[in-house]
């Protein structure tokens, strides 16, 4: 296909390049290392707990234990170049180590989401094939059933509490097993984390080891994570994304907004699980190199695990998804008494409702900008250019990046029509991992189609419509559930709301609701007339069901598939 117009860079900030040629460094473990030169006794990481105990580690400590975490790798668990090693682990301190290691072995990280059930578990392992696990205690009772399918040969237990002060670890750690009962027993062979740190010190300090060796093939184009999709509309996949991948659209990301973030001035509260690939490029790769200090909550659920946070360090910055803001804008707490530092939140990975966002700003009196983008492309496209913003809009591409909207045959369509966004740039993915099939459907000419459907206007901004998948087709009529949920969550007693389209006879598909209500006293007729105030007739929710709460992925992505899952199996019939 021809390179798409670029109407967008008109509307780049003065100084913003067009394009990046290179990426900033050679891979991810210079990153780490010479980074931590710059802000070496500064703090990077803080774990902040429910009750406010904390744990803080600087640059240079970071940069140390990561050194150790690598030797013991390569020396002790026997991993070679381009092996993998997994994580399985909530936001903890624990988490910088193990990646920074990892890239410094010349390994390859897999991400795994801890909540994972065994036999999820299982599937992931037994496609990655790690040399090494890194998991949390608490769910480390799912190893006996994740490894009958792949039997991983280096275990590594670690605690959420991992390098607090001796007094909150104890504490904490006493909490969790006797009160809480969270901590299993381990049933496979495995070292702690601590060991696995003191193997690698004293391997390091007894050999003639120089780290750096081990990455002295790693450049751009190696392969530096697996980083396994979230499965919101089908089977999860590995997006193989290369050390380019991760450090050009982390240096995109900073050429779009890094005239609003000062070097070594920045405090970033990391809600989002560093394990997904926005707060892994954004508030993990970016913040690190701005020498930022990162609040890490290893679990934003209840949302009041947020408060300390808040209230205890001056947040300047904060990333999530449309369901965290809309659950801090309902929280008294943090209407009473909003952040007084904050410069912006960023939002990705699903829509932001419009209410939401207005919400927010009247909150906060900081906005919240949305951008766009997926695992496959690590994960940044666009962004809303800071006081250039529209409203509803995803923005415009980040420099080296050409998006089209495009019919069923990769054609360009129009401005104003609705089509698929394909993507061209250098943070695009090689590849799904060992699914050339897979990889062939969405890839052409180094183009990378979304799933996602959307308009572009004459300036170049685009505005997302729906997920190809999640479109429901009413007698010949597209109807696309973001907009009908924009609608909904925008009455009054409505908290949350997904809609999918379930069987109707000979109009194909009806249009369900689901919802969360404020206010219970609400009822499904006062929903559907609410709908058809704002909505043509076909787009109106023919079925209002009301739910406790919707399901999610830990990010707090709703999980529209699960639904339709559910409404199929009520028919005897199985999901696509």
């Amino acid at each position: 296909m021809a390179a798409a117009n670029r109407p967008w860079v008109a509307f780049y900030d003065v100084g913003v390049r067009k394009d990046i040629v290179d990426p900033p460094f050679r891979s991810i473990a210079d990153l780490c290392t010479a980074t931590a030169r710059v802000f070496s006794d500064q703090i990077a990481f803080t774990t902040v707990m429910p009750n406010g105990m904390f744990g803080n580690l600087t640059y240079a400590e970071v940069n140390r234990l990561s050194d150790d975490f690598a030797v013991y790798l390569r020396e002790s668990a026997g991993c070679q170049s381009g092996d993998r090693v997994a994580i399985q682990v909530p936001n903890s301190l624990t988490y910088p180590i193990v990646a920074f290691g990892v890239f410094k072995a010349g390994c390859v990280l897999v991400n795994l989401n801890p909540l994972y059930t065994g036999e999820e578990m299982g599937r992931t392992l037994a496609d990655a094939r790690p040399q090494a696990l890194v998991i949390i205690d608490m769910f480390a009772d799912k190893l006996p059933r994740a490894m009958r399918d792949y039997a991983v040969p280096h275990v590594v237990v670690t605690r959420v509490a991992e390098y607090l002060p001796s007094v909150p670890r104890t504490v904490i750690g006493l909490v969790q097993k006797y009160w809480n009962k969270q901590i299993p027993a381990v049933e496979v062979p495995y070292i702690t984390f601590e060991e696995a740190i003191d193997r690698g010190n004293g391997l390091l300090k007894g050999k003639k080891i120089t780290v750096p060796s081990y990455t002295a093939n790693v450049g751009p184009d190696t392969l530096a994570c697996l980083q396994y999709t979230g499965g919101t509309t089908g089977v999860s996949k590995g997006a193989m994304l290369t050390h380019g991948n991760l450090l050009m659209n982390m240096a995109q990301t900073m050429e779009a907004v890094g005239q609003n973030i000062e070097k070594g001035k920045e405090t970033v509260l990391t809600a989002l699980p560093l394990y997904h690939i926005f707060a892994f490029t954004v508030n993990f790769l970016m913040m690190w190199w701005y020498g930022a200090r990162n609040l890490l909550i290893p679990s934003p659920r209840p949302i009041s695990n947020l408060r300390r946070a808040f209230e205890n360090y001056p947040v300047t910055w904060i990333t999530g998804v449309n369901t965290l803001f809309n659950a801090l804008n309902n929280e008294h707490w943090f209407i009473d008494n909003p952040p007084k530092h904050l410069k912006c939140a960023s939002a990705g990975g699903m829509a932001l409702q419009g209410a939401v966002a207005a919400r927010w700003t009247e909150i906060t009196k900081t906005p919240v900008v949305e951008g766009f983008g997926l695992t496959e492309t690590s994960p940044v496209l666009s962004f809303n250019p800071f006081g250039k913003a529209k409203d509803g809009s995803i923005g415009i591409p980040v420099p080296s990046t050409d998006m089209m909207v495009v019919d069923d045959n990769w054609a360009p369509v129009p401005p104003g029509t609705p089509g698929e966004i394909v993507a061209k740039g250098p943070q695009i993915m090689s590849g799904y991992w060992e699914k050339p099939e897979e990889t062939a459907k969405v890839m052409r000419d180094g183009w990378f189609a979304t799933g996602d459907i959307a308009i572009m206007d004459t300036d170049g901004y685009f505005k997302i419509v729906d997920r190809k998948k999640d479109m429901v087709l009413v007698s010949g009529f597209n109807v696309y559930p973001n907009e009908v949920e924009d609608v909904l969550v925008t009455h009054p007693g409505v908290l949350e709301a997904a809609v999918i389209g379930v069987p109707d006879g000979a109009a194909g598909e009806a249009v369900k609701a689901f919802v969360v209500l404020k206010d219970k006293s609400v009822t499904a007729d006062q929903i559907k007339a609410f709908a058809r105030e704002h909505l043509t007739g076909y787009k109106v929710p023919k079925q209002v069901e009301f739910r406790a709460e919707l399901p999610k992925t830990n990010v707090g992505k709703i999980l529209r598939k699960d639904l339709r899952a559910e409404e199929l199996a009520k028919t005897g019939q199985k999901a696509a």
